[in-house]
């Protein structure tokens, strides 16, 4: 089952796509995106305790938690 949430990837506002089994989470990818085009307070709450709890890093197609460096994420690909 996929999911998303909002995320600071190398600093910037991102949303990511992800599915989890069995403690194993595989990302299948993120989109950047600007605060400015979410305008409800729901939106801007959600956005909020997103990026407190998942900042990332993205360097040679691997993500890295920053809060965590020993963490990675497997990237999944589907044919």
């Amino acid at each position: 089952m996929s999911s998303w949430c909002f995320a600071l990837i190398n600093g910037k506002l991102a949303e990511i796509f992800f599915s989890k089994k069995r403690n194993t989470i595989y990302m299948t990818g993120h989109c950047y995106v600007k605060r400015g085009g979410y305008k409800t307070k729901r939106e801007q709450k959600m956005i909020d305790s997103d990026i407190k709890k998942c900042q990332l890093t993205y360097k040679n197609k691997i993500f890295s938690d920053k809060t965590h460096p020993e963490v990675k994420f497997v990237i999944k690909k589907y044919k």
